[in-house]
Formats: structure tokens, C-alpha cells, sequence
């Protein structure tokens, strides 16, 4: 029988669509079927299972599942007893506090003798504690937005992405007590096989987040320009410089940084750089 890579991602929620998709960018043919909770992967030794996002970091420490893909936040919620092997680039969010918007706040000790509600009790009660405020805390599994309105707390401490879920509930966002994001866990204990399967998938999501960090541009740039071009475009090790038909011109690939890229872009184009393309980037292996 041979050896399967066993991962569990969302079924349904915010991670769901986002965890599917990279695994597919690395390469990974995978078939779901409506309201299936087990799948293979046609071309990669894997098993995929679709569960509650607060049950997989329960299943990894389980080894039912070797690996998982979840929120941060879950991790340091649920206290279980694995680890974090890569830190992935969709789900960021932020644990936070909020309360009723017509509400004045000074600060965190406002939440003195206060009933907040939330579904991360251990995260919220820790923060407290590390703030000396003592504040009477209500567990809700889901729909925590609606608890001050109904009576049932003064203020609540929830996952915050845009707001407008807060906004529509007539709540205002106050404390932030941490920043999520999506990361990929595994169980502690792995045999020589499955973690070789890991280290495989791994080396395809660094691909994939390399490229997403990064752009190829193209441009004509005149000869007696290029040692300023250069200087501008390092590249993965230096640009790849192409002579042109046309003569005392050359072409010009290399790949650039988004959080550079339109300084840099502004920078060619000063130093004489023309018909600059710039097409995204599917892998990057470096």
C-alpha cells in the first residue's frame, strides 16, 4: 500500500476556496464532490479531508490527518499539540475587541466587571489577564456580532477582516489582540516517508508564494542606458540582456519585487527605458 499524504482543510467558511486553490496552484489535481468530506488527488500521493475548521488542529494532533491548513488564531486557541511548518498568504485577519459604536472607550480597562462574548475564550481570557481587567467572558460558537444587541454581553471579541459585519451590527472595532492568517500545521511525529511527501508540498507553496511576491518585466532600453538599468533591476541574480534588431538597442528581462515595483518602474523610465511589459509570475524555484 503505498504511503499518502493526508491533509484536512476547511469544508466550508473563509479558508475553504482560498486553501483549495493552493493546492491546485501547486499542482494538484483534487475532485470534491457536493458535500463530500474525503477526496484523493489524481497525481500526487494525497488524501484531502474536508472538516470544521475547529476539528482540524483536534485531527492533526490525532494523526488522522498528518497536516492541516487553519487560522492561526485556531492554533493558539485550541492549545493542541502540534506545529507550524509554513505560514501561508490568504486569511489574514485580526482578533479583536469591539462594542456598541454610540459607546465612548478610553481604554482596555473600560472592559473592567464587563460581559464580553466570543468564541476564542482562552485567547481573550489571556489578554485580559495579561492586562490585570477581570471581565465576565461568554463562549458563543457562532453569530457573536448579535450578543450586546440582545442583551447578552457589553461587547464582544471576534475575527475582524473589513469591518462591515461589525459596522452593520452597530459595533465598532477598539482592541486588537492579534493578527491571523492561514498557516499549514502538522502533526509532531511523522515518519521518514510522509514527511518527505511534506517537504515536497512545501517546496511547490514556497514556489507559488514566491511568485505571488514577485512580477517579470520586459523593456527596450538604449545600450549607452544599460548600466543604470542594471542597477535598478538585480533580478533573481542579474537581468538577461538581449541585443535588438535595431541597432544600439537591447532587450531587457528581469524579475522585480511588488512592493518595488512602481518606484522602479518610474526609475527605468527616467533612465530611458521603453515598451516595458509586465506579466505575473505562476512559479518561482529559486
Amino acid at each position: 500500500m503505498s504511503v499518502k499524504l493526508k491533509i484536512a482543510i476547511q469544508k466550508s467558511g473563509r479558508l475553504h476556496e482560498d486553501s483549495v486553490k493552493l493546492l491546485r496552484e501547486c499542482g494538484i489535481d483534487l475532485h470534491n464532490g457536493w458535500n463530500k468530506l474525503k477526496t484523493e488527488a489524481s497525481n500526487f500521493p494525497m488524501e484531502i479531508y474536508f472538516l470544521r475548521d475547529d476539528d482540524i488542529p483536534q485531527y492533526v494532533e490525532d494523526r488522522v490527518a498528518d497536516i492541516g491548513i487553519v487560522g492561526k488564531n485556531l492554533i493558539l486557541e485550541k492549545e493542541k499539540h502540534v506545529q507550524i511548518v509554513e505560514q501561508l498568504e490568504f486569511g489574514k485577519c485580526r482578533l479583536s475587541l469591539a462594542i456598541p459604536k454610540d459607546q465612548n472607550y478610553t481604554s482596555i480597562q473600560d472592559f473592567q466587571h464587563k460581559r464580553i462574548a466570543t468564541s476564542y475564550p482562552h485567547i481573550l481570557s489571556t489578554y485580559l489577564q495579561q492586562h490585570q481587567v477581570q471581565a465576565e467572558i461568554h463562549e458563543i460558537s457562532g453569530s457573536v456580532e448579535i450578543a450586546p444587541s440582545i442583551g447578552l454581553a457589553d461587547a464582544i471579541c471576534d475575527l475582524v477582516d473589513s469591518g462591515s459585519t461589525l459596522f452593520m451590527n452597530g459595533l465598532r472595532e477598539v482592541e486588537t489582540i492579534l493578527h491571523s492568517n492561514a498557516v499549514l500545521i502538522s502533526s509532531m511525529q511523522l515518519n521518514s516517508e510522509v514527511q518527505d511527501l511534506l517537504e515536497q508540498l512545501r517546496f511547490r507553496i514556497q514556489a507559488v508564494k514566491k511568485a505571488q511576491h514577485n512580477k517579470y518585466i520586459l523593456l527596450n532600453a538604449p545600450n549607452d542606458k544599460l548600466p543604470e538599468i542594471i542597477k535598478l533591476l538585480p533580478g533573481m541574480k542579474s537581468p538577461t540582456i538581449l541585443p535588438l534588431a535595431e541597432s544600439g538597442w537591447s532587450s531587457v528581462h528581469a524579475v522585480i519585487n511588488e512592493n518595488d515595483f512602481w518606484h522602479i518602474i518610474e526609475s527605468l523610465k527616467k533612465h530611458g527605458a521603453q515598451g516595458i511589459l509586465v506579466v505575473p509570475i505562476e512559479k518561482m524555484i529559486v
